[in-house]
């Protein structure tokens, strides 16, 4: 254990960039930007009228005296839906960087032949390989998650800056309606659904980087979507009693897409009737769509399983690809 402690840290150390300094940056541009809307809406508003402002015609000073309590949840699934819009943004990078560290981990350590030196020392392939799956689907998500909690508060601070410059107590236009401990506690609980969700794509990936001798991300892409395209062309899945399109959603699709967040979401949606008859009443209802009870309902669903297992086998398949290549 204290090995393959040494070994997570290792690809830690490695991609600081990837794992830590991405998302953070994301976030923070996010923040940015959204700084510089808030300015630039804030000088185009006094350049035009130099009125205070308005909600439905209601001072903002005032709005929080007049809301009704329908009024109110809307209001704060509005400001809980804006943080996790906000905490989207390391998630997107997440998605990125998941995918091309696996695609290159254990290639580019047989193209610069410092896979030598790491076989000279007591290390097993299967610990080597199963850090760097720790790695992609536990460590850089966990930071990534700390990064969009991080980046969802910075948002709702922004917005209580903007209350108090016009006057406003933001504990009672922002922070009181708002539920940002809860919308945290979502993005933590959807970790476990993300790590075995994006299992198929990482074991994927993993596989190729082991196995391709050269540019591995055209084998990763090409693989899949070739074979795509001879199942269609050929329709090879009416001979099962289904279609094509089946086989681009739960076979390259899985490949390809796993690494970003929230794709279980969409492909349950594409298959349960109850979230194809969604019918949103307010911003709040759309909250609750990634809320950790919604989200652990991918734990029911056989996709999940059936993925697991098919890229257990292909992690399986790296490791002993990783064992018996060696050169550069």
């Amino acid at each position: 254990m204290n090995t393959f402690k040494w070994l997570l840290k290792r690809e830690s150390w490695e991609h600081r960039g990837g794992f830590v300094w991405a998302p953070v940056v994301a976030g923070a541009v996010f923040l940015v930007i959204s700084l510089m809307a808030i300015i630039a809406g804030e000088s185009v508003r006094r350049g035009v009228d130099g009125e205070s402002v308005q909600m439905n015609g209601v001072e903002l000073s005032q709005l929080t005296k007049t809301l009704t309590p329908k009024e109110a949840a809307e209001l704060g699934g509005a400001l809980d839906l804006g943080a996790l819009l906000a905490g989207s943004w390391p998630y997107i990078v997440l998605a990125f960087v998941v995918f091309f560290y696996c695609l290159g981990s254990l290639y580019d350590e047989r193209k610069d032949r410092s896979v030598l030196f790491w076989k000279s020392l007591p290390l097993s392939d299967g610990q080597t390989v199963l850090s760097k799956l720790v790695s992609a689907l536990v460590v850089a998500p966990v930071i990534a998650t700390l990064a969009a909690i991080a980046t969802s508060f910075g948002f709702l601070v922004l917005l209580s800056g903007y209350a108090l410059f016009h006057g406003v107590n933001p504990i009672d236009l922002i922070w009181g309606p708002a539920s940002p401990l809860t919308v945290a506690m979502h993005l933590a609980a959807a970790l476990p659904v993300y790590a075995l969700w994006a299992m198929p794509t990482v074991g994927w990936l993993l596989l190729v980087s082991a196995w391709a001798r050269t540019k591995p991300f055209l084998w990763a892409l090409l693989v899949p979507v070739f074979s795509g395209i001879l199942v269609s062309w050929f329709d090879v899945m009416e001979m099962f009693g289904s279609s094509a399109s089946w086989f681009w959603q739960h076979v390259v699709g899985r490949i390809l897409l796993g690494t970003a967040p929230g794709m279980d979401l969409v492909y349950r949606g594409a298959s349960d009737p109850a979230m194809q008859n969604f019918n949103p009443e307010g911003p709040q209802d759309i909250v609750a769509l990634f809320s950790a009870q919604n989200a652990w309902g991918a734990f029911l669903t056989p996709d999940l399983w059936i993925g697991v297992v098919a890229g257990a086998a292909m992690v399986f398949g790296a490791i002993h690809f990783r064992r018996s290549r060696d050169e550069g």
